[in-house]
């Protein structure tokens, strides 16, 4: 029976990060993983999403050219290319963490992991065993159980679709909804998004919301608040929607409708690893579980559901547990960005959360057509909201609605992090012209 120091269950980004800086310190290390490297961010999320963003705006970049001089023809947009490629660039990446695992000593197990007990795991008929385990399995999309949801597809779906239809139904108003009728209406379906609530984006900045929903509606994606969906059937080639408001017929529904911890085959019980009512697995700050020798990072502890949240997590157990450095990832003040068009980004406290957490709030808000739109006619505006502490003029939360705003949040995280106030912010001297400069101009 093979023995290692650690075993990472999940080969994505927080596993593979975790053996990696565990193997850096002289642990023998293997990662288990049932499908392939790079985990949902390279292979059904981040990456190829952003791929398809990048294709989606270039429908705005060829209207935005003609006023700019360009004589522009566009012939069309093949969808089949853009699989292609994009299945290419995968492929790459997942050679890239074959090729940095090998050459950081550590083995790839292949298969689905099973606990046997605290320190044992099945897989594939192998047993094996480990003085520690941590488990980094993430999640995966969550369709509830409505009337035909045969006929519907998630995210996961979206990204191998072999054909492209006209119009399609979202159904669900969070960060992968938007996004996803954004790509798609750039590239010129018809898109309608069914929500129950009556904006999107619950949990985001209310004025950074509003106005990111305005702007897509404008963009031309229909949204149907407040419906819900009794039921889905089919009606020849068309998917009918039946809702409280009546029903839509379509070609293709995709359901954004959340995302479930991926812990159902683990064999949790027999490890000692407690979960909560939803069924993600109970860390402490060190994300250590109820069981002494096994950790949880990234998407299955019901976390910050982000890329970068997971590599931290696990690389901040490595260096406590192999690098004879303790230490815990600090939660606060991460910056994330909405890839949907406009892009929203933010950082730091919401109005709503500010305004619960500290007595005197100061709101310094703008919206504004950027310089680019002034000659190409483009309609679209951008939006920017600074939320200052009023006691002690520190900088509570950052949020950006406009084309760069993922690049420009990046910085204002370090600021934040930092515990700028809302003074040095003014005494920073801004780069014009740019959007950018409207975060130092702001009186």
């Amino acid at each position: 029976m093979k023995k290692y120091d650690l075993i990472a269950i999940g080969g994505g980004s927080g596993g593979i990060a975790g053996a990696r800086r565990a193997a850096s310190y002289g642990a023998k290390v293997a990662v288990c993983e049932k499908s392939s490297l790079g985990g949902t961010c390279v292979n059904l999320g981040c990456v190829p999403k952003k791929l398809f963003y990048y294709a989606s705006e270039f429908s705005d970049h060829f209207k935005d050219a003609k006023n700019y001089g360009w004589d522009v023809s566009v012939k069309g947009f093949d969808w089949g290319t853009l699989i292609e490629n994009k299945n290419k660039e995968i492929e790459r990446l997942n050679e890239i963490y074959q090729n940095l695992l090998d050459k950081s000593g550590v083995d790839i197990i292949r298969g689905e992991a099973k606990f046997l007990s605290d320190k044992e795991i099945l897989v594939g008929g192998e047993r094996l065993q480990a003085d520690k385990f941590l488990i980094a399995t993430g999640g995966h999309p969550f369709v509830p159980n409505i009337k035909g949801k045969e006929h519907v597809i998630t995210s996961n779906d979206m990204f191998y679709l072999k054909e492209l239809p006209k119009e399609m139904v979202i159904v669900g108003g969070g960060y992968i909804g938007i996004e996803f009728a954004s790509i798609m209406s750039g590239i010129g379906l018809e898109v309608t998004m069914v929500i129950r609530g009556n904006k999107i984006l619950n949990g985001f900045d209310e004025g950074a919301r509003c106005f990111l929903m305005d702007e897509v509606e404008k963009k031309g994606v229909s949204i149907k608040c407040d419906t819900e969906i009794s039921e889905i059937t089919e009606s020849g080639r068309k998917k009918v929607v039946k809702t409280n408001r009546g029903e839509i017929k379509t070609d293709l529904v995709m359901y954004a409708t959340g995302r479930k911890p991926e812990v159902g085959q683990l064999g949790l019980v027999a490890a000692g690893v407690e979960i909560d009512e939803r069924e993600y697995i109970k860390v402490d700050e060190y994300c250590r579980t109820a069981s002494k020798n096994i950790w949880a990072v990234g998407d299955v502890t019901g976390g910050v559901a982000l890329t970068p949240v997971a590599i931290n997590e696990a690389r901040a157990f490595a260096d406590t547990e192999f690098g004879k450095n303790k230490r815990k990832v600090d939660h606060s003040n991460i910056p994330s960005a909405v890839f949907s068009n406009p892009c929203l980004a933010s950082v730091g406290l919401s109005e709503d959360q500010a305004k619960k957490k500290h007595k005197k709030v100061k709101i310094y808000q703008t919206s504004f057509r950027p310089l680019k739109n002034t000659i190409s006619g483009n309609k679209s505006r951008e939006f920017m909201k600074i939320l200052v502490d009023e006691s002690n003029d520190k900088v509570l939360g950052v949020h950006i609605v406009g084309k760069d705003s993922a690049e420009i949040i990046q910085l204002a995280g370090v600021a934040l992090k930092c515990g700028a106030t809302k003074k040095q912010f003014d005494d920073t001297i801004g780069v014009h012209p740019s959007s950018a400069e409207e975060l130092v101009t702001m009186r």
